[in-house]
């Protein structure tokens, strides 16, 4: 095994080779960094032929080369590399040209005339055609210049000369643009520099889908988009999937054979088959919507089918409760498995698949503790097991399947590299024990041997003929693993896609974190309105559409140093509950107020919107509401003090409430200690001539001496104070003490007396809420969902 000094022999002689080349000292350096890049970068320059150096345009294109040329045609790579020395190809453009050529081309023969062709090879755009093409653009797009200035999107116009001269240099060519922009519009004045104002579109009529005018935060424009356009065909997936490095120097290209390619198609029909492959050991979190959305939807978008898999090789964190409750709210989210598979359903061809991997000499049975193991990775070392006999592995390995061997005396391992720069080729358990046949939630008590993860995905993945493999980013380094295994069984290898795990705000997410929150009894179980799991969304009164939406709003993307904020998924449920949820009213702190001009037993029905756009000619859009001498207001709607900025109600003031009158106070009842306020004497208009500024939402007393209807309102909010909660060490002592704050005695009109359990509606001014599961008949519970926009603060419009 090499030493230090020798690595950094290597590596002081790597950075000066690409200094040579004319990379900048910071880019070589970064270079060094990644074995990978380093070890491409290296043997292309070798290929070039430019080891004692070249310019740095040239550089910078070899650069391009040895990080974007495609895996799938590297038997051409000597040949692009020629024309990049002779500066027969000498921009980016050039060579954008030539990648995307020989990507589709891959190992297949090609026409020299037509490589040519398609990367402008032997073209040349003198100055005076790209001036020309520059002052052709702007004659065209000149009013639009005109009126929008320095806001002009100059990457448009770029693109406009572009595709009038696609080889010419894209230097040159900014340059003249930007001098054109100077010549006809001056220099920027300070009118150019201020931001626009965000115009208020008119609302549009009422259509199927309907939009909303002011949009807070802005709609993000990949919802638009189709997500899944990035991914391949599956007759695609003969290209090289990965690249493994070894120690040795030797690399393994991992790639499908045609035999292989055709024999999956044969199988799929061509189709897009997927998985969503949780471990039942938990419920699901917002994270696994995106995952869902990924999918189900790609599998949905190409016309294919999506299994929904339990990893369920863990017996002992796994339980049937976990088990119903994944296909139970994979379904309530709207997605429909193509079948229903456990892992456990292949346990016995995963172990006839892991004898013929020690058959083959790639597996070996291990006899070291998890410390050793741990011990002799960190210091690249092979176990002293490992070159044991094959017919001893399977002597031992049969032991282990018998239970002969207790837990803990032997593990499988698969025999990867040691020495390699991928830790997780570092000779990874396939399989370890699990004593007394632990029984098992789904196969039962018929093993006592259960295979690891990295061992049983990947094969999983090839026996179901998965097209695309889908997972998160932090397996990214298993990737190498992953494509070693199914080429050393010779088996199928589907195409493996990393994305960026769905991370929201003032919040965890991690499953170990979320048990200890339950276990421990911070919250109120797994579906507690505050936590980020999909049953506590759902008891909050989340829609799974909403959900659905905040997914592809975020995007399908590889960007892993991202938080989002709580605000952009409470963004999507205003917009789906707003088209869902009929308005009502509800005080939460009620503050008695008499009407002394109308009798006692005077009630006068008045109609209230249950939508906003309501027809006055539709009857079913509007409910009654009973105006009686006897109304609630909320308790922070009055002052004793008026202000000019206040729009609530105060001594000799006036308000209008909701669907009524205005009201005018005359009288405020104090206790004896002369501050609790009792209650407030008040007059109305009949005639609604006055014209208050503030207005308020109410319920009154439905009869004389009856109560309204008393519910009790729970009002959630974010669960912890800081927006990155798990990166703290004590992140419990961040809980926020008003996540939770119960209203046992809030008073409600008479809409709501047959609410049923997840029903959602608005309060009007206060925000939307959903009927909860302890809802009773004779009380009636309801969760805040999430607030309203404050539209209220101001003249209350």
């Amino acid at each position: 095994m090499p030493g230090k000094e020798d690595s950094s022999s290597d590596k002081e002689q790597c950075l000066d080779l690409f200094l040579k080349i004319g990379l900048d000292e910071r880019t070589a350096k970064n270079t060094i960094a990644n074995n990978k890049v380093t070890a491409n970068l290296t043997a292309v320059i070798h290929e070039a032929g430019v080891t004692d150096g070249c310019s740095r345009t040239v550089g910078n294109l070899i650069y391009t080369v040895a990080t974007k040329y495609p895996a799938n045609a590297l038997v051409h790579r000597p040949t692009l590399l020629q024309y990049v020395v002779s500066s027969k190809i000498k921009t980016t453009a050039q060579l954008d040209a030539a990648l995307s050529f020989f990507g589709t081309t891959a190992s297949e023969d090609f026409k020299l005339n037509e490589f040519e062709e398609a990367c402008g090879v032997g073209v040349e755009v003198s100055v005076e055609e790209i001036e020309q093409a520059v002052n052709e653009v702007f004659e065209e797009n000149k009013n639009v210049i005109l009126e929008q200035r320095y806001r002009t999107n100059v990457g448009e116009l770029l693109g406009h000369v572009r595709r009038r001269h696609p080889w010419g240099d894209p230097k040159i060519v900014k340059q003249f643009v930007d001098a054109k922009l100077l010549d006809l519009l001056g220099e920027r004045t300070a009118a150019d520099n201020e931001k626009p104002s965000k115009k208020k579109k008119d609302k549009p009529a009422k259509v199927e889908e309907k939009t909303v005018a002011v949009v807070t935060p802005e709609q993000p424009p990949e919802e638009n988009l189709n997500p899944f356009l990035i991914f391949p065909q599956p007759e695609e997936n003969f290209k090289v999937h990965t690249e493994v490095f070894f120690s040795d120097g030797s690399v393994l290209r991992c790639c499908n054979t045609k035999e292989l390619l055709e024999k999956h198609l044969k199988a799929t029909g061509g189709k897009v088959l997927t998985r969503f492959p949780p471990e039942p050991n938990g419920y699901l979190h917002i994270g696994h919507a995106k995952a869902m959305f990924i999918d189900f939807g790609l599998a949905k978008d190409r016309g294919g089918g999506c299994y929904l898999r339990y990893d369920d090789t863990n017996p002992q964190a796994e339980k049937k409760e976990y088990i119903d409750h994944i296909e139970e709210i994979v379904q309530w989210m709207g997605w429909e498995p193509l079948k229903i598979t456990y892992t456990s359903d292949y346990f016995q061809d995963l172990y006839d698949l892991a004898v013929e991997l020690i058959r083959r000499g790639h597996a070996y049975v291990d006899h070291q503790t998890p410390d050793e193991i741990k011990e002799f990775r960190e210091k690249k070392m092979n176990s002293p097991w490992r070159d044991r006999p094959v017919s001893e592995s399977l002597k031992l390995f049969e032991d282990m399947r018998k239970g002969l061997i207790e837990e803990g005396k032997a593990t499988l391992r698969m025999k990867q590299d040691m020495q390699s720069d991928n830790y997780n080729m570092y000779d990874l358990i396939a399989y370890r024990i699990k004593a007394s046949f632990t029984r098992h939630p789904h196969a039962g008590d018929k093993w006592c041997i259960y295979p690891s993860y990295d061992y049983a995905h990947c094969i999983v993945d090839s026996i179901e003929n998965i097209t695309h493999s889908l997972c998160t980013l932090e397996f990214e380094t298993r990737r190498a693993s992953y494509y070693w295994l199914l080429h050393a069984l010779g088996l199928y290898q589907p195409h493996v896609w990393e994305y960026s795990r769905l991370n929201v705000t003032n919040t965890v997410m991690s499953k170990r974190k979320l048990n200890r929150l339950v276990t421990d009894k911070w919250v109120d179980g797994w579906d507690d309105p505050r936590l980020m799991t999909l049953a506590g969304l759902r008891r909050r009164g989340v829609t799974p559409t909403a959900i659905n939406a905040f997914v592809r709003g975020v995007g399908i993307t590889r960007s892993d140093n991202s938080i989002i904020n709580l605000d952009r998924l409470e963004y999507h449920i205003r917009e789906e509950l707003n088209k869902a949820a009929p308005r009502t009213m509800v005080v939460l702190h009620p503050l008695k107020v008499v009407i002394t001009n109308l009798e006692a037993d005077s009630i006068i029905n008045l109609d209230a919107k249950r939508w906003p756009d309501a027809q006055t000619d539709d009857a079913s859009a509007f409910y009654k509401v009973p105006f009686s001498n006897i109304i609630y207001i909320e308790n922070s709607d009055f002052r004793m003090k008026d202000s000019k900025d206040y729009y609530g109600l105060a001594p000799g003031k006036s308000v209008l409430l909701r669907y009524a009158f205005p009201i005018k106070c005359t009288e405020v009842i104090l206790a004896d200690d002369k501050e609790t306020i009792l209650e407030i004497r008040a007059e109305y208009d009949p005639s609604k001539k006055t014209k208050p500024k503030g207005v308020l939402h109410w319920v009154a007393a439905p009869s004389p001496g009856v109560d309204p209807l008393m519910v009790e309102v729970r009002l959630f909010d974010k669960l912890f104070l800081s927006e990155n909660p798990a990166e703290l060490d004590d992140w419990l002592a961040d809980l926020n003490p008003q996540s939770k704050v119960v209203i046992p005695g809030a008073y409600a009109t008479s809409l709501l007396q047959n609410a049923a359990v997840g029903d959602n509606f608005q309060f009007e001014r206060l925000g939307y809420f959903v009927v909860d599961r302890d809802s009773t008949p004779g009380k009636l519970v309801f969760n805040r969902t999430v607030t309203l926009r404050d539209s209220y603060s101001k003249g209350g419009k």
